[in-house]
């Protein structure tokens, strides 16, 4: 890990007379202010900070350094996660050297840290309009491939963007507010990219980041978006009551109230962790509870992109799918994946993998052997060997396959499918043979 010494922010610090824990308590009371709860750091914090142990502060923190300093967090020698440093060392003997320095560092800032599209002057609707194609582009990412880990960087970045034109130029409180909640929606989708591709220690970092940056920009939706998440990222790590308190957040925002269609996904996503606790009563009525919802909602409403799913039925579908195939109801299973497939829209392939994957095990689980075999035969190369959950689905179903059935012809048709595969470089480490 690269620990080179922050001596921007030391030389900021000697000329405003800061200590570590002062700065600490002034951080602190800005968070404060930011967030309506004051920060818990110390003087160690800000000790880490000028080591270099800790490059790149939280959200909340750095958003509070902002605000004291009147200086971008890169101006203070902070680097962004995967940049490597473009400040060259100060003078430690000179504080007149190091007021330059620190002069110089805040206008190399403003040119390098601004992204294409943000106004030099004013910062305005339309720098929002471009932020919110951008997200978009990064839903359609989402849906076509999933999990990626290119997409995980890309959308961490763009968060990383919005902050730095937070600090290019002046702006309405409204439009500064819509910012905050880009650079959530950002991060939000960072975290869903690592909860896809099973790397969930960086989506918790992804979810407490976004977390703050929801706060900062009071968006309901956003923060409905992030909790509901979060009910995910802790049922595929197997802790079913933190699921289901993270779900319980979600649903209890009053944007479900105002929107059934929200309530709907809400009430879908609990199903699926009282599915993995095995609780098939509370399973039954979540799901009606979401159907219900569904039926009262008004689908001509404008909402996110990433509802598109939950909007057309889709997503209800699938989450009833998971919920049935944890409890080993796999006939109401292979019923919701039937569904699903037929309403999920064409440029849905992450989701149409996922669930075909499970449709093949729902038919498994009924011993239906020959069907089960076709379905899994249906899954492209690049859904296997590129995607960590479909890839990890028909490991398990290869293994219990060979469990149910070892000696059966449609076994071995199977078999020569996957050494078929095999043979093809990209399908190689998609597979495990017996």
């Amino acid at each position: 890990m690269d620990t080179t010494r922050n001596t921007v922010l030391e030389a900021w610090m000697d000329e405003h007379g800061h200590s570590s824990n002062s700065l600490a308590e002034a951080v602190n009371a800005a968070v404060g202010d930011l967030t309506g709860r004051v920060g818990g750091l110390d003087g160690s914090s800000v000790r880490d900070w000028k080591s270099g142990r800790v490059r790149w502060p939280k959200s909340a923190t750095r958003a509070a350094l902002e605000k004291i300093t009147g200086l971008p967090a890169t101006a203070l020698g902070f680097v962004p996660r995967g940049r490597a440093s473009s400040y060259p060392a100060p003078s430690q003997e000179d504080p007149v050297n190091r007021r330059r320095f620190i002069t110089a560092g805040t206008a190399f800032a403003a040119v390098t840290t601004t992204p294409a599209f943000a106004s030099p002057r004013r910062i305005g609707t339309t720098d929002v309009e471009r932020l919110q194609q951008r997200f978009t582009e990064i839903i359609a990412s989402d849906h076509r491939h999933g999990g990626q880990l290119g997409i995980e960087h890309k959308a961490a970045a763009l968060a990383d963007e919005v902050l730095a034109l937070q600090n290019s130029g002046s702006a309405s409180q409204r439009v500064r507010a819509h910012l905050y909640g880009c650079a959530a929606a950002f991060r939000s989708s960072a975290m869903w990219a690592a909860i896809d591709g099973r790397r969930y220690h960086d989506a918790i970092g992804h979810m407490r980041e976004a977390q703050a940056l929801a706060e900062l920009a009071a968006d309901p939706a956003i923060k409905f978006r992030i909790w509901s998440h979060a009910g995910t990222l802790y049922r595929h790590m197997g802790r079913p009551t933190e699921a289901i308190a993270a779900n319980d957040v979600a649903r209890n925002l009053s944007l479900t109230r105002r929107d059934p269609m929200f309530a709907s996904l809400g009430h879908a996503r609990q199903a699926a962790s009282y599915g993995l606790i095995g609780d098939a009563r509370a399973v039954r009525r979540a799901l009606g509870s979401a159907q219900d919802a569904l039926a009262r909602a008004d689908r001509s409403l404008a909402r996110p992109a990433w509802m598109a799913a939950a909007c057309d039925g889709a997503e209800l579908e699938s989450l009833a799918l998971a919920a049935h195939l944890s409890l080993g109801n796999f006939e109401q299973a292979e019923a919701h994946a039937h569904h699903s497939l037929a309403l999920l829209r064409p440029r849905m392939q992450r989701d149409r993998a996922i669930n075909t994957a499970r449709l093949a095990h729902a038919q498994l689980g009924q011993g239906a052997v020959e069907p089960a075999i076709a379905t899994a035969m249906l899954l492209p190369a690049e859904a296997i060997t590129c995607h960590p959950r479909v890839t990890g689905m028909i490991r398990d179903f290869d293994t219990k396959l060979h469990i149910a059935a070892p000696c059966s012809s449609l076994t071995h048709v199977w078999d020569q499918h996957v050494r078929g595969n095999e043979a093809r470089p990209s399908m190689a480490s998609g597979w495990t043979t017996p």
